[in-house]
Order: structure tokens, then C-alpha cells, then sequence
């Protein structure tokens, strides 16, 4: 039987500074563009729903020769922006939604993302599971985005048997 919907193919996060986003995830490896340009103001805004008249710049990044999910892609509206939403601090929100990334060097990589304005929300925790025991920590992006850390090689978001505990 066929899945009725593919493996996540990338999340869509509207930005205030396109750059600046850019920076950030590529400050954590997503480096190659998929995909870059301003969008059709009209279709772009019947997806999106945002104004007609907007202007849409998109780029979406990905992970360095790799398949093409588990990308992002950034939206930078304007004309007019929508409303951000507003300060949060550590602790997440109903509806929010945390981007997790395995990182191999845990200590580059969060250094990385506070050089490229993420904000720690947490300390670096040793986490423990039933199954496992490993290093995380939360941040938000540079708009607020949850983002989660997570001391694990890269290579294994390719396994494929199920955790059992």
C-alpha cells in the first residue's frame, strides 16, 4: 500500500530579514539552495494567505547534495510584512512547532547558531530517555523559530527500525 502523504519535504517559515535567516540555517549546514526568487503575487498569495498586493522573496536551503526533503524554505513578505508574532521566552507556545536537527559536532553548531543570532532558551541538558542518553538544547532563530539541538550523528535520521523500549 502507498503512503498517503510523503516524508516531510521542508518547513516554511516567514521571515523578517531574508539574509539574516539565511545566515542562520546556513550557520547549521543548510547551505545549498533549492530554490530562490520573488513569487507570482497572486498565487503566492492565495497559498501563503497574505495580502494581494504583496511582495514574496523565497529562497528554500537544504542540506548540501542530499535529497530534497527535509529542507527550509524561507518566505520574506512585504508590502505589506504580516505581523509577527509576539516575544516569547523559553517555553513553547500551543503551536509551536521545533525544528530538530542531529548535529555531529554539538559544540560547533552551537556556537554557529549563536553567532548567527540564535537566542539559547535553555542550558544544554543531558537528556534521558529509556532508549538512550544525549545532549540537547532549545533556541529560537533570529525570529523567534524553536529550534532543538541534538548531539547525534547526522547519519542516523537514515535508520529505519522503530525505537522499542
Amino acid at each position: 500500500m502507498t503512503a498517503p502523504v510523503s516524508s516531510l519535504i521542508r518547513a516554511a517559515l516567514f521571515v523578517a530579514d531574508l539574509e539574516r535567516s539565511a545566515a542562520f540555517y546556513g550557520a547549521l549546514g543548510l547551505t545549498e539552495i533549492y530554490f530562490e526568487g520573488e513569487l507570482d503575487g497572486a498565487s503566492a498569495a492565495a497559498v501563503l494567505s497574505v495580502s494581494a498586493g504583496a511582495r514574496t522573496r523565497c529562497r528554500i536551503v537544504k542540506r548540501p547534495q542530499t535529497p530534497n526533503y527535509g529542507m527550509v524554505g524561507l518566505f520574506a513578505v512585504s508590502n505589506p510584512a504580516p505581523p509577527s508574532l509576539p516575544e516569547t521566552g523559553a517555553s513553547p507556545r500551543i503551536g509551536d512547532v521545533a525544528l530538530v536537527f542531529y548535529v555531529s559536532d554539538f559544540d560547533a553548531a552551537l556556537e554557529a547558531a549563536r553567532a548567527a543570532g540564535a537566542r539559547v532558551i535553555g542550558p544544554v541538558t543531558l537528556f534521558t530517555m529509556p532508549h538512550r542518553t544525549q545532549r540537547e538544547v532549545c533556541l529560537r532563530d533570529p525570529d523567534g523559530v524553536l529550534v532543538n539541538l541534538i548531539d547525534r550523528p547526522p547519519e542516523e535520521q537514515f535508520r529505519t527500525e522503530p525505537v522499542r523500549v
